[in-house]
């Protein structure tokens, strides 16, 4: 069997690439340039040092454009409303498992694979996304868009071991000599968004967006000064608001909304920043078939998020498709434009998009 491995010339995606080798897979390895290959030019030279190594073919794309329309527009847009996007879960669903698994079936391949921490599992004639072996370093929260069409083509190597084991194999590879023995840079994931290149985001949207300054209020109406553009805000945000904090108690303040009808940032105590009501947007679920409702699930809003025991009462609407859910526990921050997933046990069961809290 030929399978196409998405390499990007860290150890994860090149370990994947090498066990699916010492298996006695046919490997060839694809990887894409969001960029263009000026700015990807480093990662060029470590993907070709890893084929070189692996002796496997391999195949650069180049897709600015698409990547530019499909990732980098919506990701821009959200945050122009007001929104906190994470471009991570629609590029593994429109890029990596969509138009690079297109490229790869036109040279042979049968499968694909990628360096993420999650597992695939086949019951009951359906695919099944369930957390990695090594629950520090799941990636499953990055999954929750993926289909059964796209499941059914994806091998994830690393699902079933410990972050210390690949190292360890790594180490003990001809792949060695490639990556530094400093921990912090073995251990290290592609988890930063691969377009910003190390900028921060304020700073990469401020060439991208079109800021409009506007008003710091508190929930009172009261106004406390001015803002820069809503982009440059996210809900519990406390730093960049240059308002101070008040007196007599000298509570700092924190951002608790984002209204992008008045352009205005809202800020309040760190205790309004809790909430347990959620409506959420763009819902997937893996299985392709809708649960029973009410359900029981354990809900995380975003990556590093400990998940929480909630409820996702009902579907208030079918066009567009959005759930209601609610938490046990008030949630701190939870933040529209950011993705929720929804697990029971190891088992992933779907996700979506905050669109915004209820009161």
């Amino acid at each position: 069997m030929k399978i196409a491995v998405l390499m990007s010339g860290g150890i994860d995606s090149s370990f994947a690439a090498l066990y699916l080798k010492e298996k006695g897979y046919k490997v060839i390895g694809i990887s894409f340039l969001p960029l263009g290959k000026k700015e990807h030019k480093n990662d060029l030279v470590q993907i070709e040092r890893i084929a070189k190594i692996l002796s496997i073919p391999y195949f650069i794309f180049d897709i600015k454009d698409i990547f530019e329309k499909e990732v980098i527009k919506p990701f821009c847009q959200a945050f122009s409303q007001g929104e906190t996007p994470n471009p991570c879960p629609f590029c593994n669903k429109k890029i990596k498992f969509g138009l690079l698994w297109n490229k790869a079936k036109k040279l042979g391949a049968e499968k694909i694979a990628s360096g993420h921490y999650a597992r695939i599992r086949k019951e009951n004639n359906r695919y099944q996304l369930l957390k990695a072996k090594d629950k520090g370093k799941d990636q499953s929260y990055f999954l929750w868009t993926l289909s059964q069409r796209q499941l059914s083509k994806i091998i994830f190597p690393l699902g079933n071991f410990k972050k210390d084991e690949i190292v360890t194999r790594i180490k003990n590879s001809p792949l060695s000599k490639l990556f530094s023995e400093k921990k912090e840079e073995i251990y290290s994931e592609s988890q930063d968004i691969c377009f910003l290149k190390g900028k921060k985001i304020s700073e990469f949207l401020k060439y991208r967006i079109k800021v409009k300054p506007g008003i710091i209020f508190t929930e009172t109406g009261e106004e406390m000064g001015r803002h820069p553009g809503i982009c440059f805000f996210t809900i519990g945000q406390r730093t960049g608001l240059r308002i101070g904090a008040r007196s007599p108690h000298q509570k700092p303040f924190y951002v608790i909304e984002i209204d992008k009808r008045r352009n205005a940032i809202i800020v309040g105590d760190e205790k309004d920043l809790y909430k347990k009501k959620v409506l959420i947007k763009n819902v997937n679920w893996i299985s392709e078939k809708e649960p029973k409702l009410p359900l029981l699930v354990k809900a995380k809003i975003r990556y590093r998020h400990q998940p929480g025991s909630a409820v996702i009462r009902e579907k208030i609407s079918k066009t567009p498709s959005v759930y209601y859910l609610e938490f046990k526990k008030p949630q701190r921050a939870i933040t529209p434009g950011q993705h929720i997933v929804f697990y029971q046990n190891n088992l992933l069961l779907g996700g979506g998009i905050i669109d915004k809290t209820i009161n």
